[in-house]
């Protein structure tokens, strides 16, 4: 008897093993896989997150020129060629654009695209303006304003990547076509539009960094008014904002690098020398090492730093700065601006105005009558001709 129940017992648990079969084996590679997938991500998304090291702006526009890089160039070269190697950075650093990802580890990265933000609206403010530095219309730079002011976030076709690369190839195009021989940017045509415009851009920033503090009080340094700040920004999107700050301050201090160098006699005739370089070292301030690994958000002279008080100090300073260039710039030095026409009308002044009319002029008569009188003595003897 008890045999036969030992064979039911044995005949029921191979019917169970067959409905409900043990498949623990599986899972384990599966989560094996899985936390190699995590650690790989997390390499990367540590990775990418590492923004690009400044470039040089004249080796760039070497570069960029190609075999033309050694021969002559208009003004507005070093411009042109800064504004692409920028864009360009967007899509050559480690991991290429991240703003419209979709997928792992992009998606979960939010201070690299937030830096990638403020490097495009810095690119766009340039783009806007060039066509105003220009001598005349210009397609190639209608083009590259034009692609940059496409939508951030778009994945699906025409990506972001997609504008921006015929961005980059626009403004290659128009650096083709800037030789000795064709016409440049105008000396300090528009300069003072883009710093205006670059401060105003500041000056948000450091409005929008500054609505982070808890305590108003704290902002009097700054002298930010309470009233224009912005609605305070959530704790989750104080790092958002900062890393915003430092792509502004990476792309405009590059560009303002290839400005001068276009603009040199322009910022020299103007006198803004000192303060274009005070401009520079303000911004090359806001990319000091952030040693934190997480953006902090404390209060005087407390435990934890305030980065973002920090970062919309130097804001404030750079926006006061471009905000005094662009008013220092915004008339042209006129021994600089459009010498063609001045030495035209320098040629207009000097030169008598002709009667349609006029009379041929004749020597006075007792000046005639003199030299009628003169008799004309011969020469020397010693100084003869010889006879033949």
């Amino acid at each position: 008897m008890a045999w036969k129940s030992w064979r039911a017992a044995r005949r029921r648990r191979k019917e169970e093993a067959l409905e409900r079969p043990r498949y623990g084996w599986i899972w384990k590679p599966l989560v094996a896989l899985a936390g190699l997938y995590f650690l790989v991500t997390i390499a990367l998304g540590i990775w990418w997150s590492q923004p690009p090291a400044p470039f040089d702006v004249e080796q760039a526009t070497l570069e960029r020129r190609g075999e033309a890089a050694y021969a002559p160039a208009a003004r507005g070269t070093v411009t042109v060629a800064t504004l692409a190697e920028t864009v360009a950075t967007l899509l050559d650093k480690p991991g290429g654009y991240l703003r419209n990802d979709i997928a792992p580890p992009g998606v979960w990265l939010d201070n690299m695209p937030n830096w990638e933000l403020g490097v495009l609206e810095v690119s766009r403010d340039l783009a806007r303006a060039l066509p105003g530095m220009a001598a005349a219309r210009n397609d190639h730079l209608e083009e590259a304003r034009e692609r940059l002011e496409g939508d951030d976030r778009d994945w699906f076709y025409p990506t972001t990547e997609q504008r921006l690369e015929q961005a980059v190839a626009a403004l290659d195009a128009q650096l083709g076509e800037l030789g000795a021989d064709r016409d440049g940017f105008v000396p300090g045509q528009g300069l003072a539009d883009w710093l205006e415009r670059s401060a105003a851009r500041l000056d948000d920033l450091a409005l929008r960094l500054a609505a982070s503090v808890g305590s108003h009080e704290a902002l009097t340094e700054l002298a930010v008014e309470v009233e224009s700040l912005p609605p305070r920004t959530p704790w989750h999107r104080v790092d958002d904002i900062f890393f915003e700050a430092r792509g502004t301050g990476w792309a405009l201090a590059q560009l303002l690098e290839g400005v001068q160098r276009d603009q040199a006699d322009v910022l020299a005739e103007g006198g803004a020398e000192a303060e274009w370089e005070r401009l520079l070292a303000e911004l090359a301030r806001t990319q000091r090492r952030l040693w934190s690994p997480v953006v902090l958000n404390g209060s005087g002279f407390g435990l934890f730093a305030n980065h973002s008080l920090v970062m919309a100090l130097h804001m404030t300073r750079a926006r006061d700065l471009a905000s005094r260039l662009a008013e220092r710039l915004a008339e042209p030095p006129a021994a600089l601006a459009a010498p063609a026409e001045t030495a035209e009308t320098q040629l207009t002044e000097t030169l008598p105005e002709e009667s349609e009319e006029a009379e041929p002029v004749e020597p006075p008569v007792v000046e005639v009558e003199r030299l009628e009188e003169e008799v004309v003595e011969p020469p020397p003897e010693g100084l003869a001709a010889p006879e033949e």
